[in-house]
């Protein structure tokens, strides 16, 4: 295995115009496939091992050719579209959902996605020789991954199309299930009932119908898979049967949920249900992700002064051209470091229409930008991008930035867009910096050279930012961003926050305290269960989230991670469990099923309805549906060969 990043790199081809055209297209399909994800269900899936796959398959199978270093470039550049949809769709659906846009700018939106994409990247780009080269203790599994998918493709893999037909198998029953739910109406999009026992209070049962769910589940594993059920069970099982009392005691001056909790015992169990969840029950899960956000950068706090401190040093080591010539050069770092952000500056003055505290905004965007792109770049090398807390350094962005621009005397539309602008950036700085580092040390194992990644990551957040603006615009028109179909759980809760701070909106604090009190009580037993050294750990993001979800969102992700348990084949784990078949399908799954949500949102606004024969078809027949897709998933996961769990 090659791991010094010098192997074959002069007469290997690399970069080349196929590569090129490839990349760009998977940035821009596999960016739009996370969007739908990430609005859906609050966390996206890692693209590098499912593009790594097909672009060998296409390298060999159809161009009849390819290297490994090609399909590198390829993943590399078609990555950085999973990254930046997720810093996008965390934030910037928030400046819909507080009414400053009626529809997705999309100028602004791209300007955001190029700014933010370009300097996670550039900020990351002087870390590398530490981070990647000097840090043996930093394992990297994702990256380690990945490089095992491509150098088994150079070997014997590549060319086999059994890979690639899981990917396509996969895609297809995502596709056809988001079909026939979504434009055929043949089945029913959720099954779900609530019952009244004790009075009035409404007990929730449901479950969406949907393979991309079941492949997050799979995804994630058991253990995330396990908690996000618990937080979805604490709130629509425990907590909505409180809710009226519960609500009512700690609404504050909340005028509309006071209102709703008075009309709490009215009307269908189901609705009742909702209601309370919506204005009630999930400011508990603001109040836990804000605490998990916060504690997620307090127990890194050693690694992050330590890539704040290397960042200096890289920068500074840069003078030594012969240990950084395979880098970009410093001074077109630079330029475009100034480029971006001066564009931020621009949006941010025309935000605002205040060039204080768009100065102001600026210099706390750098400031934080710096700082988290050396927090993502440390946590993504210990515990892989998939799982790298974005959302809590975001959040932790937004409290400092609102807590400034309070001090300093703003207030209304301008404190709120200044606040969301900072975190949007932000945001997207931490996710692209931290695939791109994943990305590099992918390269590394197999020899590729950093300053041709380092480029065809910028290309691939430039295509990537072109499709983000319409495609959560076609989102919206067809299912409405915050609703049941797209909760979009981060940008819901970065938008609370922006109206707590400054939009004069009264909101259920009393709630989020109460999720801050559980959130405390979950970190106090993981702490307990640290000291004893046990195997079984409480996280308390998965567990918020699923406090924020709504409910039929956690149980096919529980029954995903309860499938990949099941079948999980003892000999297959850690970094090797990456390319496992079983990945491979879920996620062909869950860009099979995004894409077509993307496609029939599009249909929707071109005023195609669909047919609608939900009436033919009712919950029984749909029950039996997701039992068959449930089959159907675990059967095309189960593993085969040697070592595969028995069955």
């Amino acid at each position: 295995m090659t791991t010094d990043g010098s192997a074959g790199r002069d007469d290997t081809p690399e970069v080349t115009a196929r590569v090129v055209v490839l990349g760009v297209v998977l940035a821009a399909v596999l960016g739009a496939a996370n969007v739908y994800l990430g609005l859906k269900v609050g966390m996206t899936v890692s693209a590098s091992i499912p593009a790594a796959v097909v672009a060998m398959l296409i390298l060999r199978r159809l161009m009849h050719g390819g290297t490994v270093l090609e399909a590198n470039q390829v993943q590399t550049a078609a990555s950085a579209g999973e990254s930046l949809a997720a810093g996008i769709l965390f934030t910037v659906p928030a400046l819909v959902l507080i009414g400053v846009w009626a529809h997705f700018d999309f100028w602004a939106t791209t300007l955001i996605a190029i700014a933010g994409g370009w300097l996670g990247i550039l900020f990351m780009i002087p870390m590398r020789r530490v981070f990647i080269e000097e840090s043996p203790e930093l394992p990297y599994p994702e990256g380690v991954a990945c490089a095992a998918v491509l150098q088994a493709g150079g070997d014997e893999v590549g060319g086999d199309a059994g890979s690639g037909s899981r990917v396509l198998f996969g895609g297809l029953l995502g596709a056809a299930v988001k079909l026939l739910v979504s434009l055929l109406g043949v089945l029913k999009g959720s099954i779900e009932n609530a019952v009244t026992l004790g009075g009035a209070r409404s007990f929730f049962l449901g479950a969406d119908l949907s393979p991309a769910l079941l492949a997050v589940g799979y995804i994630v594993r058991i253990e995330v898979a396990v908690q996000i059920f618990l937080g979805g069970a604490l709130g629509w099982l425990v907590l909505i049967p409180l809710a009226p009392e519960l609500v009512g005691y700690f609404a504050g001056e909340s005028v509309e949920l006071r209102a709703a909790t008075s009309l709490a015992f009215d009307g269908p169990a189901t609705e009742r249900s909702w209601t309370l969840w919506s204005l009630g029950v999930r400011y508990v899960g603001v109040g836990a992700m804000a605490v998990g956000g916060l504690a997620a950068l307090i127990r890194v706090r050693s690694g992050l002064m330590r890539a704040l401190r290397e960042l200096r040093n890289g920068w500074s080591a840069r003078d030594d051209e012969s240990r950084n010539a395979e880098d970009l050069p410093a001074r077109l770092i630079l330029v475009l470091i100034a480029v971006a952000v001066m564009i931020v500056l621009g949006l941010y003055w025309r935000f605002t229409d205040d060039l204080g505290i768009a100065s102001l905004a600026t210099v706390i965007m750098v400031v934080a930008s710096f700082f988290f792109v050396g927090v993502a770049s440390y946590i993504v090398g210990l515990v892989g991008n998939s799982n790298s807390p974005v959302s809590g350094m975001t959040i932790t962005a937004v409290l400092m930035t609102g807590g400034l621009l309070w001090i300093f005397g703003y207030s209304g539309v301008q404190g709120m867009v200044a606040t969301l602008g900072v975190a949007a950036i932000v945001c997207c700085a931490a996710c692209t910096a931290g695939d791109v580092c994943n990305d590099l040390k992918t390269g590394a194992i197999v020899g590729a050279t950093p300053r041709r990644q380092q480029a065809m990551q910028l290309l691939g957040v430039v295509v990537a930012a072109l499709v983000m603006a319409p495609v959560l615009q076609l989102l919206h028109d067809a299912y409405g961003i915050g609703s049941r179909e797209l909760a979009a759980p981060q940008a819901s809760l970065f938008a609370s926050l922006a109206r707590g701070f400054f939009g004069g909106e009264e909101l259920p604090w009393g709630l989020v305290g109460v999720g801050a009190v559980i959130g405390l009580s979950v970190l106090a037993v993981d702490s307990a269960l640290e000291r004893r050294e046990s195997t079984f750990r409480l996280h308390l993001m998965p567990i918020a989230v699923g406090l924020y979800l709504p409910f039929g969102l956690a149980v096919p992700i529980l029954a995903g991670g309860c499938i990949e348990w099941a079948t999980r084949a003892p000999d297959v784990e850690g970094d090797a469990r990456g390319s496992s078949p079983g990945v491979l399908f879920a996620s062909g799954v869950v860009a099979g099923e995004a894409l077509v949500g993307v496609g029939v949102a599009l249909l929707v606004g071109m005023g195609l309805q669909g047919l609608r024969a939900d009436y033919l078809f009712s919950g029984p027949v749909s029950l039996l549906a997701a039992i068959a897709i449930v089959w159907i998933f675990a059967r095309a996961t189960r593993p085969t060969g040697p070592g595969s769990a028995p069955t």
